[in-house]
């Protein structure tokens, strides 16, 4: 709910880019497995650097104005976008490291973590740009 959300190198939405990576490995290890891991995480960059073009359109901007509690939001500084592509590199590398179980269990931990501290995470990010609801809004708000 502040302006200075996604200005700075590393924010709370820092941990939802690392969810990404997470999230891109296995996905992209179960519809690719023979295509070497370099080239997944070469993709998984990809994917992520698309999303971040994406996320700062004035559509999606503003959608996030409209739909999210993120009132005051101005899209990304580009040392945060840059910062958010890293941190999802470092999510796909985690989670080769972790495999599914321990990955799993992280992914629940970060989610927990940030809805008990900002009242938002990937899932409810994602909930609210798709379906948004009024009372997860309003909870949000709290």
């Amino acid at each position: 709910m502040s302006q200075h959300n996604s200005q700075h190198i590393i924010d709370a939405y820092s941990f939802t880019h690392v969810l990404h990576g997470m999230t891109e490995f296995f996905i992209l290890g179960l519809l690719f497995p023979r295509v070497p891991l370099a080239w997944r995480l070469f993709t998984t960059i990809g994917i992520e650097g698309c999303w971040e073009m994406v996320e700062n359109t004035d559509y999606v901007i503003n959608r996030y104005r409209e739909v999210t509690i993120s009132l005051n939001y101005y899209g990304d500084s580009i040392v945060n976008s840059m910062s958010d592509i890293v941190c999802c590199g470092l999510g796909f590398l985690l989670a080769r490291w972790l495999r599914f179980w321990k990955s799993a269990a992280v992914f629940v931990l970060v989610e927990v973590a940030l809805v008990l501290t900002i009242h938002d995470s990937l899932t409810i990010n994602v909930i609210q740009l798709i379906y948004p609801t009024k009372t997860l809004r309003t909870w949000q708000n709290s």
